[in-house]
């Protein structure tokens, strides 16, 4: 028999529900953490894992392998950013003293045509100092929590992502014992939906950054900024976080252009540069590289955002995006919840669904291709 409540209570349950949800991952997040990001790479390496076992490699050594690949990866690109870092550390006395004469160009220039009067030279000294020393305090000190905190994440999540990936067939049925069997096909495919988002999603995002990375080194290259490499690279792995990432990722190479060269008009170039590649990221490679099945529209996105730094912090800012196109794909799937998925979709998506007849046989196409592949991969484990 059925029970019915007033609409009113049902409101009342869904926000104590995500009142919940929210508090549980605050007060979990040691443990949340680690499992949502080790999800995320489980998912990413299951098709080379699935690929090695093909070939008969033991399932156990196929993860070992897919997961030292991606340690090696890792540690090449944390290898270069640490020296470029360490060598561009050596120039500081030189930004400092160059910063101290464009400080001192902006008082003269200010006396002489507003009349206002430069400030004292010792006291800019003693507050700049002091400033600096408080900074760097605070930087030193969050500086040794947050690798204290990476070492620990970069130590379980592989453990997990072995985990994910070693008993997926286990956890697949574990999904099965709470829907009837009629059901099993339906649930077959919102999984399948799932791990093809993820993948087109992570992977098509590692893509993005190294056309990113090639294209900020390029303008920077160009525009004779040194260490342009380092300042290309890091931009662009900071674009997993979205729209602020790629504003800190400016931000750097033209405060250090502007302290090296005292130019202002070289500084506003790089900034220009990063716009224009940012421009071409969001309008055309990343539409076309990760596809329009995974996008969100933009107010969907920041709002994600907000609440994942407000949630776990910048690893929060990182995974918001990933999860609500997951998300999305559990919305679309239930028919209750399908209107949410609208919501979240993009306006041009949606617009693209009653235009652009090529674009979508190719997207039929693909999705086709990874359909056939996945079901390959399940009858070779069966």
């Amino acid at each position: 028999m059925e029970i019915k409540l007033p609409r009113y209570f049902k409101y009342v349950i869904i926000l104590l529900g995500l009142f919940l949800a929210i508090w549980t991952l605050q007060s979990f997040k040691s443990v949340l953490m680690p499992l949502a990001f080790a999800l995320l790479f489980a998912l990413l390496l299951l098709p080379l894992t699935r690929d090695l076992e093909k070939f008969r490699v033991p399932r156990a050594l196929a993860i070992l392998c897919s997961i030292v690949m991606v340690v090696i990866v890792l540690g090449l690109v944390i290898w270069f950013l640490s020296m470029q870092v360490i060598s561009l550390t050596s120039e500081l006395d030189a930004i400092g003293k160059n910063f101290d004469a464009l400080i001192m160009k902006v008082q003269d220039y200010l006396y002489h045509n507003f009349g206002i009067q430069p400030a004292n030279k010792s006291e800019l000294f003693r507050n700049t100092v002091g400033g600096l020393r408080e900074v760097s305090t605070t930087f030193v000190g969050s500086t040794i929590s947050l690798t204290t905190g990476a070492l620990t994440v970069i130590t379980i999540v592989p453990i997990f992502v072995f985990c994910f990936l070693y008993y997926r067939d286990h956890l697949e049925q574990f999904m099965y014992k709470f829907v009837s069997k009629e059901r099993r096909s339906s649930l077959n495919h919102t999984i399948d939906n799932i791990q093809l988002v993820a993948q087109s999603y992570i992977s098509g995002l590692m893509i993005v950054i190294v056309i990113v990375s090639l294209l900020n080194s390029a303008g920077l290259l160009i525009l004779g900024v040194k260490y342009a490499i380092f300042f290309g690279v890091f931009a662009s792995i900071l674009t997993i976080i979205p729209y602020i990432g790629i504003l800190i990722g400016a931000m750097l190479p033209a405060l250090f252009t502007l302290a090296t060269t005292g130019s202002l008009f070289e500084a506003v170039l790089v900034v220009l540069v990063f716009m224009f590649v940012q421009f071409l990221e969001g309008n055309f490679i990343t539409p076309y590289v990760v596809g329009s099945k995974v996008s969100i529209n933009p107010f969907a996105a920041i709002i994600a955002l907000l609440i994942g730094g407000e949630i776990w912090g910048a690893a929060g800012m990182i995974i918001s995006i990933p999860m609500i196109a997951i998300l999305k794909v559990i919305f679309d799937a239930y028919e209750p919840l399908r209107p949410f998925g609208f919501l979240l979709a993009d306006i041009d998506d949606v617009k693209e669904q009653k235009s652009g007849r090529f674009r979508k046989m190719f997207d039929k196409l693909r999705e086709k291709a990874r359909r056939e592949r996945y079901e390959d991969d399940r009858e070779a484990e069966q």
